[in-house]
C-alpha cells in the first residue's frame, strides 16, 4: 500500500520504524507518471518498507523541507533521518537497492 504524505501525517511516517521510500512527484509531469506503476509494484511487493507519495503540487512545504529541485525525486529515510536522495525516474532494481543501501 502506498501512503499519500501530507504535513499532517509526515511525524508518524518520520518516526517509521520501516525503511521510507518518498516519491515526489506531479500530475502532469511524464517521467513521474512513468516511475508511477514501479512505486506501487514495489509497496505491493515489499511490506518491510514504508512507501509514499508527495504531490508536490498540493505538499509544497514537504518539496521544500526535503529541497526537492527536480521531479520525480526520490527520497529514503531510516530512523526519521534523511540517508538518501535522487532525482529522475530509475528502474526498480535501482530503488530497491535505495532502499537496502
Amino acid at each position: 500500500m502506498v501512503l499519500n504524505l501530507t504535513k499532517n501525517n509526515f511525524d508518524e511516517v518520520k518516526n517509521s520504524k520501516k525503511p521510507v521510500l518518498i516519491d515526489f512527484f506531479a500530475s502532469w509531469c511524464g517521467p513521474c507518471r512513468m516511475l508511477s506503476p514501479v512505486i506501487d509494484e514495489i509497496a505491493e511487493e515489499n511490506p518491510e518498507y514504508l512507501i509514499c507519495k508527495v504531490n508536490v503540487d498540493k505538499e509544497p512545504e514537504l518539496a521544500r523541507d526535503f529541497k526537492v529541485l527536480s521531479i520525480p525525486t526520490l527520497a529514503v529515510l531510516r530512523d526519521g533521518s534523511l540517508v538518501t536522495k535522487t532525482s529522475g525516474a530509475r528502474p526498480k532494481e535501482a530503488i530497491l537497492a535505495l532502499l537496502d543501501a
